[in-house]
């Protein structure tokens, strides 16, 4: 049936397919030769399903041709047999039986019908498995070619260390970038962009998953961008440390690499001095040895660790990892023993205890808890130098900076102020943008007019002259190119089980050889549940969500899950499994093999993952696509209750937004762990606190529990 819709989609299409990419093709093929797939009246539905795909490749240049194009591939496939003919529906006058009439004897069975054009025979179908095998090779191919690149970008970064002297230039104050490109992949991320970057501001960097922020960081960090000072150190906060027997705290203090050569200079020097000492007490001397030398170097290591202030290193270090929720024992724990998260921290951590000219940060609440971001939040607003931040955490840019880049339509542009003002800023621009562009329309109409209607009248000649010199003294406004809206629409699930959906009974856990982390939990969730879970990384808020899905079971005590309940449950985890030398559909169809592409494709659209982007290898896609597709794959089956464990980590401010404004009319249980403000105060009715082992229904909002971690 491919081979034949195949066919018939070259012979319609003609000598334009050759400039269409062939994943595209094969979509298209794949679309049309699915047995449930509607072409609808006079290919209505082929034109609803591949329409703006046919405009978008090339393959037709409108959409009055493209509606052509779907009327003759229908009559085609129809032609081939491929078109079904849906039933016509009438009233019955009367009540009738089903089975009157009819044998007891059991139907014979349809004879397949004989479809015109060429059936696949076994070695044609043997040549579609190696193709797609061979497909499979070129897109792990490219995957390892892009892990290469990317290994090869974070080698090419500078080491990341204390500069205690600025010997390569005078001191770095602003940076003045000017006329620069971005690109990845060939695709532009950004096209003759200028900023300049005044000392000591902070400055948040906003804009749509997938317009290049994390890109345009790295190009930073790397010095790839002409305009920035050689000796300007710029550190990008992107990798967790690596795992080995250095502790947390040790681990901060080698990236001053100065006053760790001191240090080990000034022991290696006393040792040698109490081994002179005892060998003149002892008549065993090995030869003159320079003592004054000796105890002159020594002298300059002190004064040297002295101006540097060494002798306070370990106090800051500590402060900060501290901040950030390291315990004293956490600190002098090796860091192989810590999670990815938690080395993420000590990443942080040593960025902070660096104090570089330029610090960027990506993302940097992701992996903290409230009580650390709330230290981070009062750290950063006291930074005495250069910032950039990328956040999804409305509050904490709104708390931390004082300047908005906002990377939109290949452009960067600054707004003064926080989030909240240049959201107000932005609207009111667009505003009178859209005001002038409609009263540039009009005046350029009504000359126009006034120039068609008089152009051949000799009387009027010179009147219609200085119209035209007008209309091309008058210009072009711009018409404004809005982002799409996002949507996140979780569907409704066709049936609604009666309650208790989950159901706590005195139940306790602990892991195996480890203490009990939670003792007599007695709670119950329904499908009316809007709760948001806090707490201090660590306590185990994920771990109850883990005992909600069946993941864990209780060590004592029992937990009820209602038979008939479907749970989704998203976390980073999911997002972290994604296979990314796959694409979106590609990837859904081998979750869910069987489904019709169609269907697949319209519930990644539903979370936003449409057009070109659901054929998109994944390793190209920002980390909030990445997440849209996760949430995708979850809720394929219509959950009835949805689990978060952290859901607005790498998502941008708007896809937050959408994702709010999805959980509010989402007909189901929503639980979540998060600590962004916004999320919570917009989308849960109930917060439970967890502590001590215990799971507590808070009596306040959000801003109540902010104030009495602050108080603390």
């Amino acid at each position: 049936m491919t081979e034949v819709a195949s066919s018939v989609v070259h012979e319609v299409l003609g000598r334009r397919v050759l400039d269409v990419d062939q994943p595209i093709i094969d979509y298209i093929v794949n679309v049309l030769a699915d047995e449930d797939f509607d072409f609808g009246l006079d290919g209505e539905g082929a034109f609803e399903a591949i329409g703006e795909l046919l405009v978008g490749a090339g393959c037709v240049t409108d959409l009055s041709e493209c509606r052509s194009v779907c009327s003759t591939l229908t009559e085609k496939f129809g032609k081939h047999g491929l078109v079904r003919a849906k039933p016509t529906v009438r009233s019955l006058a009367t009540p009738f039986r089903m089975n009157e009439g009819m044998d007891e004897d059991e139907a014979p069975k349809k004879k397949p019908e004989v479809l015109e054009g060429p059936l696949l025979s076994e070695r044609d179908k043997q040549k579609l498995e190696r193709r797609k095998r061979k497909d499979e090779r070129q897109r792990e191919a490219q995957y390892q070619v892009h892990l290469a690149e990317m290994e090869a970008a974070r080698a090419g970064m500078p080491v990341a260390c204390v500069n205690h002297d600025n010997s390569g230039g005078p001191i770095v104050k602003d940076i003045h970038l000017e006329n620069f490109n971005i690109s990845v992949g060939g695709r532009d991320l950004i096209v003759d962009g200028s900023l300049t970057l005044s000392f000591g501001r902070h400055y948040g960097l906003v804009g749509r998953n997938g317009t290049g922020k994390t890109t345009f960081l790295r190009h930073m960090a790397m010095h790839a961008i002409d305009g920035i000072p050689q000796n300007c150190q710029i550190l990008h906060v992107e990798q967790e440390v690596v795992g080995d027997n250095t502790t947390a705290l040790q681990c901060v203090l080698n990236s001053d690499i100065e006053r760790t050569q001191l240090l080990e200079e000034e022991a290696r020097l006393l040792a040698q001095q109490r081994d002179l000492e005892f060998e003149e007490a002892s008549d065993k001397s090995n030869g003159p040895i320079d003592k004054d030398a000796m105890s002159h170097r020594i002298e300059e290591i002190y004064k040297r660790l002295e101006l540097i202030d060494a002798y306070s290193a370990e106090s800051r270090a500590a402060a900060i990892l501290a901040g950030l929720s390291f315990t004293t024992e956490m600190q002098r724990k090796a860091t192989k023993h810590f999670s990815g998260g938690w080395r993420m921290r000590i990443a942080l951590a040593r960025a902070l205890f660096i104090e570089p000219d330029l610090l960027l940060l990506d993302e940097p609440t992701n992996h903290l808890d409230l009580h650390a971001v709330l230290w981070l939040e009062s750290y950063l607003v006291k930074w005495p130098k250069t910032l950039i931040v990328v956040s999804h955490a409305r509050e904490f840019l709104n708390t931390v900076v004082t300047d908005i880049l906002h990377l939109h339509g290949q452009k960067l542009s600054i707004y003064k102020g926080d989030y909240d003002t240049f959201e107000r800023t932005r609207e009111e621009q667009l505003k009178n943008q859209q005001k002038a562009f409609e009263a540039n329309e009009r005046s350029r109409s009504h000359m126009q007019s006034f120039i068609d209607k008089f152009r051949y009248n000799a009387k009027r000649a010179s009147l219609v002259q200085s119209r035209i010199k007008a209309l091309d003294r008058l210009g072009h406004v711009d018409e404004i190119v809005n982002d799409p809206d996002y949507k996140f629409e979780f569907p409704t699930p066709d049936d609604r089980p009666g309650p208790p959906i989950i159901s706590f009974s005195d139940a306790s856990f602990g892991y195996p050889g480890g203490p009990l982390l939670f003792k007599n939990l007695n709670f119950g969730i329904d499908l009316d549940s809007r709760v948001a879970m806090v707490g201090p990384n660590g306590i185990g808020k994920s771990t109850i969500l883990k005992l909600i899905a069946g993941e864990l079971q209780p060590s004592s005590g029992t937990v009820f899950r209602s038979a008939k309940v479907r749970i989704a449950v998203f976390s980073q985890h999911h997002v972290d499994g994604l296979d990314l030398s796959s694409n979106p559909l590609l990837y859904m169809m081998r979750c869910y093999p069987g489904v019709p592409e169609q269907k697949l494709r319209a519930h990644l659209g539903s979370f936003g993952v449409t057009g070109n982007l659901a054929l998109q290898p994944m390793y190209t896609l920002s980390g909030g696509q990445k997440s849209r597709v996760a949430f995708a794959k979850i809720t394929f089956r219509k959950p009835h209750l949805i689990l978060l464990d952290e859901p607005s980590n790498h998502l941008d401010l708007d896809a937050v937004e959408a994702l709010i404004q999805g959980l509010v009319l989402f007909q189901g249980g929503v639980l979540m762990v998060s600590h962004d403000e916004h999320l919570i105060s917009g989308s849960v009715d109930e917060l439970w606190a967890v502590s001590d082992g215990r799971v507590t229904p808070f009596g306040g909002t959000f801003q109540d529990y902010k104030k009495i971690l602050q108080s603390s």
